[in-house]
């Protein structure tokens, strides 16, 4: 073939080829890919396969339509009792119209800062240190509608908002540092004195149980003696009897016998 054919065969070919790789454009699951015609916002690519125009068409914003996280750095916001706090947040968020978040607003994650910083102090503003500690859920809560509802026109959706911390004056923090290390010293000397307390009406109890064991042990004692000391009356009695004893001696005995009784009751007693 002749060679002054063949170099225009060649640039044609590289001509087409180029052509048909300008055209083709696979977008990527989860992405949206905007286009211009002549500098004009003409459509946007969801994923797949598609051709464009070259030359006249161009991708102009690559967007990601998942969830994401922007982490935004600590704010210095003014409580109502005039104590300076930081407060640290992470906002997820979702893009859900990628033409509006492209040509809407020219930096939306610029937007979302500032408009978190000025939600954040008029929220804030409203509440004293307090209960600025412990209403973390009602914080986001209000964050999350205001920025969601803000947010909306420029094709993003805030789904959730979470504040990571807050941080009081450091004067405020040893000031809390103090009132936990009193209560914590306050519940165990509580707790030290309501354990000496059962201690000792465990001792007491031990103590009257023993005494009453020991005083029912005596009683007993003394009951069986002086049953013993009754049948011993009886049969000297019997024994007497069968003898024809003298009433006197017999008397006699019986006395003894019963002065011997009470001796041991009144010991046992």
């Amino acid at each position: 073939m002749d060679l002054n054919l063949l170099v225009p065969i060649i640039i044609a070919a590289a001509v087409v080829v180029f052509v048909v790789m300008s055209a083709v454009r696979v977008v990527p699951q989860a992405r949206r890919y905007n286009v211009e015609r002549f500098g004009r916002y003409r459509t946007t690519l969801q994923p797949g396969l598609h051709f464009i125009i070259p030359v006249a068409d161009r991708i102009n914003n690559k967007l990601d339509v998942r969830e994401q996280v922007f982490s935004s750095p600590p704010k210095p916001v003014i409580t109502e009792d005039n104590l300076v706090v930081n407060i640290d947040t992470v906002l997820y968020y979702q893009i859900t119209d990628p033409r509006a978040a492209a040509y809407e607003i020219a930096d939306y994650l610029q937007a979302i800062d500032q408009l978190t910083v000025t939600t954040l102090r008029n929220v804030i503003g409203s509440m004293d240190l307090e209960q600025t500690l412990t209403s973390r859920e009602e914080i986001n809560t209000r964050l999350r509608i205001v920025l969601d509802d803000a947010t909306g026109k420029w094709g993003i959706r805030v789904n959730r908002v979470e504040i990571k911390a807050i941080d009081p004056p450091i004067t405020i923090k040893e000031a809390m540092e103090k009132q936990m290390r009193a209560e914590r010293d306050k519940r165990a000397a509580i707790l030290h004195a309501e354990g000496e307390r059962q201690a000792k009406i465990l001792t007491a109890e031990g103590t009257r149980q023993q005494e009453i064991l020991v005083a029912e042990g005596d009683q007993q004692a003394a009951i069986l003696r002086a049953d013993g000391e009754a049948r011993a009356v009886e049969l000297v009695f019997q024994a007497v009897h069968r003898n024809n004893a003298d009433p006197k001696v017999l008397a006699y005995k019986i006395w003894r016998r019963c002065l011997t009784w009470q001796e041991a009751v009144t010991r046992s007693g």
